[in-house]
């Protein structure tokens, strides 16, 4: 049974082979989905400054939803900024999360390669998003605060990202390719 399997593989090679694929046509139209891809996720990054910005300074509520009660927590923060950012660049975002089933979302990245649309994420979950990189390198935050009961800003020139924020931190995070998709 193994040497037919093995027969059936070969002879499926040598057909490929003789047959050829069409690989210029193959390798077109991957470059032809990526760069339309690359193009949508320039889009959604280049969309969040100024959706998050409207989100500064709305008052804290565990479970908050800022389009119907104009509160919000930090999973709701994220979700919301995220979806309108997608609806921006033709995408839709997954769909909300509990922070904790979120930051199983994210993939990490160096801090040298931060985009809009970055988590920080210190040791103990505390999470906060980056909404703006200045060519500078100064970036700046987000994040619905329980301490303040208010969505709050800042950058990294602020002394508390220095003695609290990077002190904590675990890392810096990107969403996974799988929670943005074409949107239908």
């Amino acid at each position: 049974m193994k040497k037919i399997f093995i027969v059936a593989i070969l002879i499926l090679f040598g057909a490929i082979s003789v047959w050829g694929l069409d690989t210029d046509k193959t390798d077109e139209l991957a470059k032809h989905v990526n760069a339309y891809s690359e193009e949508q996720k320039k889009i959604f990054r280049q969309s969040i400054p100024s959706i998050a910005k409207q989100f500064i300074g709305i008052p804290y509520k565990l479970g908050g939803n800022p389009p119907e009660s104009g509160t919000s927590d930090n999973s709701n923060l994220f979700f919301s900024i995220y979806t309108l950012a997608a609806q921006k660049a033709g995408l839709s975002y997954k769909e909300y999360m509990p922070m904790k089933y979120f930051l199983r979302n994210i993939r990490e990245v160096d801090e040298k390669d931060l985009k809009n649309g970055d988590l920080i994420v210190l040791n103990d979950g505390h999470t906060a998003m980056i909404y703006q990189v200045e060519n500078t390198g100064k970036i700046h935050l987000i994040y619905a605060s329980e301490k303040r009961q208010q969505v709050l800003s800042f950058n990294s020139d602020n002394i508390v990202f220095q003695v609290y924020w990077l002190e904590n931190l675990k890392g810096f995070f990107r969403l996974s390719d799988i929670m943005l998709a074409p949107a239908n």
